[in-house]
């Protein structure tokens, strides 16, 4: 491997003398030993992760030095960055993460909701980075010793890529390699079977359920039990105890849970996909972002179940495999049809056959439309077969048909007197299917045998609802032809949306237009209060909010929770609808339930621009929200340096206080060991003596959290080390307590 140029980012094989001579022990990992070291070049704090290959296989880290450079190129905010290797130490180079891991942290502090919520929040950033590449970069290894935190305690996923299936590799080998890593509690009940399939990515979805619980519980699972113990309980279902959870959770937890409970699903093809949690994780999230400022909503906080698609809801039927082998009997029936042999299947298929129930009570006729011939389901139906035999989850052959789009078929049983109305178990008809696939076609038959345009499954979707949020225009005319102008307009679904909101929280401009056109109310609201407004302002749907905006919506309604729609836009940085809003007449200053403006919610996201474009159309950066908190309170203490520099620069006020505990911007960036931003404060005439109700100066919080640069430039810019907090303590007695060295020595030479 050539030794490529110094810069951070470009991966290369260092020697030792690249790095200081001391190198700091920290924890020991199982097979190896990770050592603190400093970059001579970069001065920079790295980790350097040494492989013991006397107790990894003898392939490990020759095979490591081939995945390193691809492992390396993975660069995101949740995963810890890989500079290279070392060779001669047999090690990875990486980013040092100075909090070490989850697992020791979740064992000797005691977090906050708020911090829990946010941590399994960006594990699912995270993990849903590595599972969106192509192909999927699966972990395999994932467990709270392998998400580490940094200074902010911020999470980030590591160690992925390093443990491999591989074609050679049988089950029984692939175990060992688990266990040695002690993963047991994180190993999916499927990868215990006899199954020869190789993991996938529902393998560290469940693994991530089990990390959920650890998080919620600050526990560990399973406690005292053996390793067959754990295999057997797991294969049989049993899972961590969810009555473990604290007591006073808030309501938000439920929701948590039911999301960990589907992710650690006995049936590895039940469990979401990562893309799907992270959209629910960040919802829930939201509510408790702020630690001290914002409380939980004092409702319900509503599921926002249609961010996920009912087309991952349902699948195509699960038909068993048909027998291979030409048998006697019902079996050999079947087998023809595997071999797609469907000359002798018409020869040999009688009246007595059709009568037959398979697996999952599928029937012959099931079996013969899935094949795809339309010759032998005549023949299957000259016999006699019952036309609408539901299987055991209630589809029938004409459902069969429409999921495989098998037009002829569909004719034919139509024909046959299939029942165009008859829904599975969930009630879902043919309609709805061919609605939510874009099949124009099969609609256009279903509706000419008398289809219910306005058929309504268990959750209260029409076929309407499907083919707006699937963005099926030609489906959506079609079935607004054969629907009252009540139905195509104002008619809900179960969580109270119509279809103007689906298609527009999903941005089908062109059906929202038609909607429109057709008469649909666009101030009509869900169970949330939220308007179509609302979701296409939030998904950053640009020009559904340009035509609603023209249609005459309301533009400052709110929802449950007291957002606009520039609320929503501004918290996810979406800049020009925010500018759109303003422009067509919406307050720029509107407060939530808790107090916060559009400001508040676009500074403690980071978007610096949103943050200027509000400013630029009225936007007041120095409205106090709950508590008294102003966006640069919440900037500083999430440590969003730019937006501190951009709301300084729009004269917010740097010595305003928060109402809870005297804090200023520039405790709370301290606080937060905000480096940049405490130069920015200091630089806008911020008062570094400043006292909260502890009576702790700035200096005092950058004493406690040993940051030597906050320290000195607070003692360069006028920092008094005699002023004594509410406990008696100087800056200096509180670096001695708690041992930050390098500050004490700074201190005892400057006080």
């Amino acid at each position: 491997m050539d030794c490529l140029d110094g810069a951070p980012g470009k991966f290369r094989n260092f020697r030792k003398d690249d790095f200081e001579a001391d190198w700091i022990k920290v924890p020991e990992c199982r097979f190896g030993q990770v050592y603190q070291v400093k970059m001579k070049l970069w001065r920079e704090k790295c980790a350097l992760k040494s492989f013991d290959t006397s107790l990894c296989e003898n392939s490990f880290y020759s095979r490591m030095i081939d995945e390193a450079p691809k492992i390396a190129k993975v660069k995101f905010k949740y995963i810890v960055s890989i500079y290279g290797l070392c060779s001669e130490a047999t090690a990875m180079v990486m980013e040092y993460m100075s909090n070490g891991s989850l697992d020791n942290l979740l064992a000797s502090h005691t977090l906050m909701w708020p911090k829990k919520f946010q941590m399994i929040h960006e594990a699912t950033m995270g993990m849903n980075f590595l599972h969106s590449m192509k192909p999927p970069l699966l972990h395999l290894n994932l467990k709270t010793s392998n998400i580490l935190l940094d200074d902010h305690l911020h999470v980030k996923i590591s160690d992925f890529g390093l443990i491999q299936w591989e074609e050679c590799l049988n089950k029984k080998k692939f175990m060992e390699y688990l266990m040695a890593r002690g993963n047991i509690n994180y190993i999916p009940p499927e990868t215990f079977t006899q199954c020869p399939e190789p993991p996938g990515t529902t393998f560290d979805v469940y693994s991530f359920a089990v990390v959920m619980w650890e998080i919620l519980t600050q526990q560990k699972p399973y406690p005292g039990s053996s390793v067959t113990t754990v295999l057997i309980q797991v294969s049989h279902g049993k899972r961590p105890s969810v009555d473990m959870m604290p007591d006073h959770k808030p309501r938000e937890c439920d929701q948590m849970i039911r999301i960990m409970e589907q992710c650690w699903d006995q049936d590895h093809r039940k469990r979401p996909q990562f893309s799907d949690t992270v959209r629910k994780t960040e919802t829930l999230s939201e509510v408790l972002k702020i630690p001290g400022a914002i409380q939980p909503d004092r409702g319900q906080k509503p599921d926002y179940p249609w961010l996920v698609s009912p087309t991952q809801k349902i699948a195509l039927p699960e038909m068993p495999d048909l027998p291979s082998d030409d048998q006697h009997g019902r079996d050999g029936i079947l087998s023809l049809l595997s071999k797609k042999d469907f000359d002798s299947f018409r020869q040999s298929v009688k009246r007595e056959h059709t009568s037959l129930l398979f697996s999952d009570k599928n029937s012959l006729l099931h079996y013969t439309v899935a094949s795809g011939d339309a010759e032998s389901v005549q023949r299957v139906l000259s016999l006699g077969a019952e036309v609408n035999c539901p299987s055991a989850r209630g589809y029938t052959p004409l459902i069969i048909a429409v999921l495989h789009r098998l037009h002829d078929i569909i004719s034919l049983l139509l024909e046959h007197g299939a029942a165009a109305t008859q829904g599975d178990e969930d009630q879902w008809t043919p309609l709805h299917f061919a609605a939510q696939n874009g099949d124009d076609r099969t609609v256009r038959l279903l509706l000419d045998k008398r289809a219910v345009a306005d058929a309504r499954e268990k959750a209260g979707w029409m076929p309407l609802h499907l083919a707006c949020q699937n963005g099926h225009e030609t489906v959506v005319r079609l079935l607004l032809s054969r629907l009252s102008e009540e139905a195509a307009g104002e008619r809900e679904e179960a969580q109270g949306r119509t279809p103007l909101h689906l298609a527009c929280a999903y941005g089908h401009l062109s059906i929202a237009k038609l909607l429109l056109s057709q008469g649909a109310d666009p101030n009509a609201t869900d169970r949330s209060h939220s308007t179509a407004l609302h979701l296409s302002a939030e998904e950053g749907h640009n020009r559904v909010v340009r035509t609603l905006v023209k249609s005459g919506v309301r533009i400052d309604s709110v929802d449950s929770r007291g957002h606009t729609p520039l609320h929503l836009a501004a918290l996810k940085g979406h800049t020009g609808i925010c500018r759109q809003l303003l422009s067509n007449g919406a307050s720029p200053d509107p407060r939530t339930l808790q107090g916060w403006t559009p400001m508040h919610l676009a500074a403690v996201r980071g978007h610096e621009a949103t943050v200027l474009q509000l400013e630029s159309q009225g936007g007041c950066v120095n409205a106090r929200g709950e508590n008294g908190w102003t966006p640069l309170h919440l900037a500083c203490h999430q440590s969003q340096q730019e937006v501190v520099a951009k709301l300084l620069a729009a004269q917010a006020d740097p010595n305003v206080t928060e109402d809870s505990g005297g804090w200023t911007p520039l405790h709370l960036a301290c606080n937060s060991v905000n480096f940049p931003s405490v130069l920015q404060l200091i630089s806008h005439h911020a008062d570094v003596n400043a006292v909260n109700w502890g009576k702790a100066t700035a200096l005092h919080l950058a004493a406690q959290h040993g940051c030597v640069p906050v320290v000195k430039a607070l003692l360069l810019n006028g920092a008094d080390g005699t002023l004594l907090d509410s406990s008696g303590s100087t800056a200096l007695n509180v670096a001695q307590r708690c041992e930050r060295g390098e500050v004490v020595e700074l201190l005892e030479k400057k006080c």
